[in-house]
């Protein structure tokens, strides 16, 4: 589920919010190593010592979870810490950029000249829109590329989480741009001749066309776009590639073979994803995960991600977020008019079937989106934790999905507030993963099961 936040900013914000960042599963990285401390040592686990040790030893959740936390070092938490806690600050900044670009679009008649300019060149509704989106979409480009560079190259190369050079990564933003153009144009097309034939009741039927618009993404997007920009080959380690295929068969997901990615080109992070419809489905893992961590671990991220297909988090996320999109268009509806209404002429929209009028309803959305965040990371989180608790009981790999959690903290406060993980956090924190791992290993322990795993001693991982 990779970059799929921006599914809500592109059918949403239209035009400036389709500029924003793109965040789905979010790759775990790799810069914290894991469990270094002695502390870690203080409970046992898989691989620790042997099975009648482990039948004999009770686990104590609370404690053991700590001792993952306390193993990793201090600075590596600060750096970790820090870069998290900057992100607050960027869905901040990301709002106001995308807001004053709107503002300056509007105010400044920038949308009422480009439409002018489109109305010029031929008299039929539909290549007036195309010319517009393809014109606005290619200045929010340009006015929102300053903070995206930053955010998206500099900040990450600062924190030693991406691996491209500056001509490798424009060159991607450049293709986004272009599948951008096609796919922004496409939408608002049918959204504009929407508009024009119910004035009235646009709302509803413009939810059904971004319904399907999002279908398009979530389903089609991970086998079809996203190899334009990494390889995808046949994994031929068969000591990996077995045991996942043994989870898929056993969950019933229709694949014969897995996949690699050259995603260290791009990135130190481990990612995975299992997608598709149709006979398209494939499972994916990238060639960082291969590198940097253990089968245990392997299989609890694979486990994981099978959770999200088994559970059909596609397909219900795709209904709450058309109820996030209607109840934002009818309030986009009311909020439209009244503004309209207000300084319409002054910025030279003439109403809702009016292209001039879209960094209005981006302007409009995007503010309804930003005070309901907290709200569409709740959502976004509880279906990861289903996945999380899939995932423990299909690969039963307590320590590795403890390992994994740890790595996930290069880039995740591993221990926030329960107020920041409400409102900042779209995937379960660290502490949280581990505590559900290990309340797992304690309660199949307690039930007198043997847990043989290959996860290594926490202390002899240096992952």
């Amino acid at each position: 589920m990779k970059k799929f936040s921006v599914l809500i900013a592109i059918v949403a914000g239209l035009v400036v919010s389709s500029m924003s960042v793109l965040s789905n599963e979010t790759p775990a990285q790799t810069s914290i190593e894991s469990a270094t401390s002695g502390d870690a040592a203080k409970f046992s686990g898989p691989g620790n010592d042997s099975s009648a040790l482990q039948r004999s030893t009770p686990v104590d959740p609370a404690a053991a979870t700590q001792a993952w936390l306390n193993s990793v070092p201090q600075d590596k938490r600060e750096k970790s810490d820090a870069y998290f806690e900057g992100g607050y600050w960027l869905i901040l900044w990301n709002y106001l950029v995308a807001a004053a670009i709107s503002i300056l679009l509007l105010a400044s008649r920038i949308s009422a000249r480009v439409r002018d300019f489109s109305e010029r060149l031929t008299r039929y509704k539909t290549p007036q829109v195309a010319c517009y989106s393809v014109l606005c979409l290619l200045l929010v480009f340009v006015l929102s590329f300053p903070l995206n560079v930053y955010e998206h190259f500099f900040r990450e190369h600062q924190y030693g989480l991406a691996t491209q050079s500056f001509l490798a990564w424009f060159r991607e933003q450049l293709i986004g741009l272009g599948i951008t153009l096609i796919g922004g144009t496409i939408v608002l097309i049918v959204l504009y001749a929407v508009f024009r034939r119910a004035p009235k009741t646009w709302w509803i039927w413009g939810t059904g066309v971004a319904v399907v618009f999002s279908f398009v993404l979530v389903f089609i997007a991970p086998v079809f776009i996203e190899p334009l920009f990494n390889t995808y080959k046949p994994l031929t380690k068969p000591e990996i590639s077995e045991p996942i295929l043994a989870m898929a068969r056993a969950n019933e997901i229709p694949v014969k073979q897995v996949f690699e990615v050259d995603a260290s080109r791009q990135t130190t992070g481990v990612s995975a994803n299992v997608s598709g419809i149709l006979g398209t489905t494939r499972i994916a893992l990238n060639d960082n995960l291969l590198k940097q961590c253990t089968i245990p671990e392997i299989r609890a991220v694979m486990a994981h991600e099978m959770g999200h297909y088994v559970l059909n988090h596609g397909g219900k996320l795709l209904t709450y977020l058309g109820i996030f999109i209607l109840i934002g268009f009818a309030l986009n509806r009311i909020l439209f008019d009244a503004a309209v209404t207000c300084w319409g002429d002054k910025w030279g929209v003439r109403g809702i079937a009016d292209p001039a009028g879209l960094p209005l309803l981006a302007l409009i959305f995007s503010t309804l989106l930003f005070v309901a965040t907290p709200l569409l990371n709740t959502v976004v989180r509880v279906t990861e934790r289903e996945a999380d608790a899939f995932g423990i009981n299909t690969s039963r790999e307590p320590d590795g999905m403890a390992n994994v959690a740890l790595k996930l903290g290069a880039y995740r406060k591993l221990n926030p507030t329960p107020l920041e993980e409400f409102i900042f956090y779209d995937h379960p924190s660290g502490r949280a993963r581990i505590r559900m791992a290990m309340d797992w290993k304690a309660a199949n322990l307690t039930a007198g099961q043997s847990l043989k795993s290959e996860s290594p001693n926490p202390k002899q991982t240096g992952q």
